[in-house]
């Protein structure tokens, strides 16, 4: 616990010098607000535009989630598939790396012609980028059982299903918490990516994304580089969410979720 501590105190005393150093640069150059703003401009458009900025980033914070938790389901259930079925996943599983080579950029603009501007198109943009790494890094982790464990099931007449929930996804959990993890992070980069198409369904709401584009047009840079700090603190609040999940579920069993940071 006094190495944590002690860890995320170095951290934090990192972070207040690279922030202090942004603000002498920023000063001693006389850098105009509109091209870089410092940290206390910054500061002031959040104070200023704190209502807003909440609810661009409960907006976000919606649809990122959503698009997140849909991957989850639909990428175990996949997983689950292609581990029963050997063939299938010979076939189909290459398809699933498609979903990481086409960018997302040249997705989103159908999806929103498909679906509609709002929520749901984003939604379903998210979905897609985050589905690729729950399917991989779970399937990854279905099949690689030891056999042995699985004959001794056999020979305690074991079912296929009984044999795919009580060994071979206990395996996977450490995999797919680390398809989780990647896909936490970058389900906000989906969800603002979908944004800059979808825009918004009401005039001067929406989210991150669409906030940064208005920011950007007003040249309100300050505010624009608050939005961009929001977003990162939604992106690190995810992926330490599904960081403390994992501890939680794998903590008294697998070593996995040992911490060894700073050793």
């Amino acid at each position: 616990m006094n190495q944590h501590l002690v860890l995320a105190v170095k951290s934090l005393v990192l972070l207040v010098c690279l922030v202090g150093l942004w603000q002498a640069l920023v000063s001693l150059y006389h850098v105009p607000a509109y091209i870089l703003p410092g940290p206390l401009v910054v500061v002031s458009a959040l104070r200023d535009r704190y209502p807003s900025l909440l609810n661009s980033l409960w907006i976000t914070t919606e649809e990122a989630a959503g698009g997140l938790l849909a991957s989850i389901v639909v990428g175990v259930g996949v997983a689950m598939v292609f581990a029963q079925w050997r063939w299938l996943r010979q076939v189909a599983y290459p398809y699933t790396i498609l979903l990481q080579t086409v960018p997302i950029v040249a997705i989103a603009p159908l999806v929103i012609l498909w679906i509609g501007a709002g929520i749901p198109a984003v939604m379903v943009v998210t979905f897609i980028i985050c589905l690729a790494p729950i399917i991989a890094n779970t399937t990854h982790g279905l099949i690689s059982v030891d056999e042995n464990l699985i004959h001794l099931f056999m020979m305690h007449n074991a079912t296929s299903a009984q044999v795919l929930l009580k060994l071979r996804l206990p395996n996977a959990l450490p995999n797919l918490f680390t398809g989780i993890r990647i896909s936490a992070g970058i389900s906000v980069i989906g969800g603002l990516t979908g944004e800059l198409f979808a825009g918004s369904t009401r005039v001067g709401e929406g989210g991150l994304g669409y906030a940064i584009i208005y920011a950007n047009n007003q040249m309100e840079t300050g505010y624009m580089f608050a939005l961009v700090v929001a977003a990162t603190v939604l992106g690190f609040g995810f992926f330490f969410m599904v960081m403390f999940l994992e501890w939680l579920a794998l903590h008294n069993w697998h070593e996995s979720s040992g911490s060894h940071i700073g050793e």
